[in-house]
């Protein structure tokens, strides 16, 4: 029986920045390692490796050196060959979109049935430079910015796929986005999705992520309404504030500086830090004596769902333990709700326990004193 050749990829760097807020990784790796970032990419990855060990015997792997695939797949038992060899491996900040590349053409010379990759939009976009649309690929989510539909909705998801080929399930394959922030927009204050092509991915809805909506939210009065509600509500709790531009509606109407990619921290109305790290939001929520509580406003990516792990990986799985059920405020329009056709809210903090723990019905805050109740629910989790 042929057994199934699974090329596999991964972007070391990808997701750096996220934690140590730089908002991205793409040529800032070796700040966000002088910040204390911990690459997670082999993680993620492994993650959706795991997945489909009970198919070992009926899977060859074909990927890059060290860090790029090789060491994790030989290291989980897998049947690995290495095709391609990283030219610099002393560090994996000496790896680089051109290793992605020439490692992608170099497996696709190798009679694939798919390509597994780990990182995020950069990532996307680089391979699509080699296989257009010409080659079933899968993205396993690592980076800090995924507007593309070529991922998982998250790592375990993205296992679930590959399984679902191995099982010999009939499986379509759909066309999908590659995005990518649009640079000029963004300059202009704008968090915008710009489309560079399509690449063909297994068509499981259940599991692979919507391609997230771009621009700004046009209703202002309701996110004004929305920002009341908060405001409201504030006494001398600590607030951390969430990315997007729900939440920046709320640092608006408080006259607040807002960090729209970041993550920035308030307290009786001033902002007392902008531009947080994980290990700086950890440090704030030790000192419980200077607060009555913590409090975390977030909002969900449009089109996706997912309210944590895009975008926002300043929000670790350590200070997402610390805080209470009923202190984390989600944010978001109707028209949000609406869009996304009655599928979950998402949560993808990295830890899958902490994930499944996060599962249920939470208040959504839709306006002034208006709320509606709506399921976080991953649908990798459900069944599984």
């Amino acid at each position: 029986m042929k057994r199934f050749r699974l090329g596999v990829i991964i972007n070391p760097l990808a997701g750096l920045g996220g934690s140590v807020a730089l908002k991205g990784s793409d040529g800032v790796a070796v700040e966000a390692i002088a910040k204390g970032a911990i690459p997670k990419a082999q993680m993620r990855m492994q993650q959706a490796l795991n997945v489909i060990l009970p198919f070992m015997k009926k899977i060859d792997i074909i990927t890059a050196s060290g860090e790029m695939g090789g060491s994790l797949c030989r290291q989980m038992g897998f049947s690995t060959q290495d095709v391609y060899t990283v030219l610099e491996t002393t560090s994996i900040e000496k790896t680089s979109a051109i290793d992605t590349q020439q490692a992608v053409k170099c497996l696709l010379d190798h009679q694939l049935d798919l390509l597994l990759f780990a990182g995020g939009d950069g990532t996307a976009r680089d391979i699509y430079a080699v296989v257009d649309d010409s080659f079933p690929v899968l993205g396993v989510p690592a980076g800090v910015k995924i507007h593309s539909g070529v991922y998982g909705i998250t790592p375990h998801a993205s296992g679930l796929v590959v399984s679902m080929l191995l099982k010999g399930e009939l499986v379509s394959l759909m066309s999908a986005d590659v995005m990518d922030i649009d640079e000029t927009a963004f300059r202009q204050g704008i968090v915008k999705a710009k489309r560079f092509g399509e690449m063909t991915v297994p068509a499981a809805p259940r599991y692979i992520q919507a391609v997230k909506m771009g621009g700004k939210e046009v209703d202002e009065l309701v996110l004004a309404d929305i920002a009341a509600d908060v405001i409201e509500s504030m006494d001398d709790e600590l607030y951390i504030m969430g990315s997007g531009s729900t939440v920046a509606a709320v640092m608006e109407d408080l006259g607040l500086e807002n960090t729209l990619l970041g993550v920035d921290v308030i307290q009786h109305k001033s902002v007392i830090a902008k531009d947080v790290t994980a290990q700086q939001l950890l440090a704030f929520i030790a000192d419980k004596k200077r607060y009555s509580s913590v409090k975390l406003v977030i909002t969900l990516i449009g089109g996706q769902g997912h309210i944590l792990g895009r975008g926002n990986q300043q929000l670790s799985p350590e200070l997402i333990r610390q805080l209470e059920k009923d202190n984390i405020l989600i944010l978001a329009t109707k028209t949000k709700l609406k869009a996304l056709e009655g599928r979950p809210l998402i949560v993808d903090s990295g830890d899958p326990e902490l994930d499944k723990a996060l599962t249920g019905y939470y208040k959504i805050v839709t306006g002034y004193h208006d709320y509606v109740m709506y399921k976080v629910a991953n649908p990798d989790l459900v069944e599984n």
